[in-house]
């Protein structure tokens, strides 16, 4: 059986009319698609958002920042929160500029933002640019930076650069490259032992080898402290395929390749171009939010879907330091 997703066929734009950059309204679209019932990742719900804002969309990367909250950065330089009722209604709305240092002008390549992480309890956003290979730390009104800092040398490619970004229970962080290092064993990736904002903070390179899932494209911390990674591939038949995987800090070494296990894969007609990630726990149950980067294309959405994740694979025992087997 197949199920059709709402949402404009390809060529074809059904969007609301663009008006300009101060509109604020946003509508969520509700999708039509089965509530899931098996595997480890169930639909739950889930919507295409629209706004006649001009900059509304390129979303890549999303966090959960209170209940029914969220908060997304575009690769535009524009950040989006809301307020998304469980009746598919949304308030709160507000879209706007991020802020940028005084002697960066506006455009995409200085402010390419492609990851995201979120200290809940202080409200102090951290977003990676891929083109400046920077970490900046935002204040929770996202009106200034905080600090700043480069990438640990040596520095990665502009266009391979940070493209997934958590912030680990302790405090650490975790950066992930989309493809940057040539070396057959991996993707280079840092765990930072602090704050990676603050120029200085001591970062551990590897490399995270994803075994043919695809690029990384965010990734987010379950609640056991194991971190899950969204990975895109691109193709013909099926342009965008999502595969989600777990990698557990624990088996990181310095220089040494960590792997992933495989949880399931979005459904394809939910595929979309899925570039961020949140974990959201309610009720003692593992929810996951996917947004999706429309590339400001008239045939893609901005969709945002929700998933619960159900029997995970159980923790594996931990690794002795001159081990090298990787996870299954």
């Amino acid at each position: 059986m197949i199920f059709l997703v709402l949402g404009p066929a390809p060529g074809t734009d059904q969007r609301l009319p663009k008006t300009g950059t101060s509109a604020q309204r946003i509508v969520a679209l509700p999708l039509n698609y089965p509530v899931g019932r098996e595997g480890r990742l169930r639909f739950v719900r889930g919507w295409r958002l629209q706004s006649p804002n001009a900059m509304f969309g390129g979303f890549s990367a999303l966090a959960t920042i209170g209940p029914e909250r969220l908060q997304f950065v575009s690769d535009g330089g524009y950040g989006v929160r809301l307020t998304l009722r469980s009746d598919g209604r949304v308030d709160g709305a507000h879209i706007g500029l991020l802020p940028v240092p005084a002697d960066t002008p506006r455009r995409k390549s200085q402010s390419d933002f492609e990851a995201m992480a979120v200290d809940r309890a202080s409200g102090t956003t951290w977003v990676a640019l891929e083109g400046r290979n920077q970490i900046w730390r935002i204040d929770p009104a996202l009106t200034h930076i905080e600090s700043r800092a480069k990438l640990p040398k040596p520095h990665w490619p502009p266009n391979r650069g940070p493209e997934a970004m958590v912030r680990l229970p302790d405090g650490r962080m975790l950066v992930f490259s989309e493809d940057a290092d040539d070396d057959p064993r991996g993707r280079a990736a840092f765990l930072f032992r602090g704050d990676p904002a603050i120029p200085g903070t001591r970062a551990q390179p590897f490399l995270y080898d994803a075994e043919g899932k695809g690029a990384v494209s965010d990734a987010a911390v379950l609640p056991d402290g194991r971190v899950l990674i969204v990975h895109r591939q691109l193709g013909f038949r099926t342009v965008f395929t999502t595969i989600l995987a777990i990698v557990d800090p624990a088996d990181i070494r310095p220089g040494g390749v960590v792997r992933s296990r495989a949880i399931g894969q979005v459904p394809a007609p939910l595929a979309e171009n899925y570039e961020g990630a949140a974990i959201e726990v309610r009720g003692g149950r593992t929810f996951l939010w996917l947004v999706s980067d429309d590339n400001f294309n008239s045939w893609q959405r901005s969709l945002l879907v929700e998933f619960e994740l159900v029997d995970l694979p159980a923790r594996l025992p931990a690794r002795t330091a001159d081990s090298k087997k990787a996870a299954p």
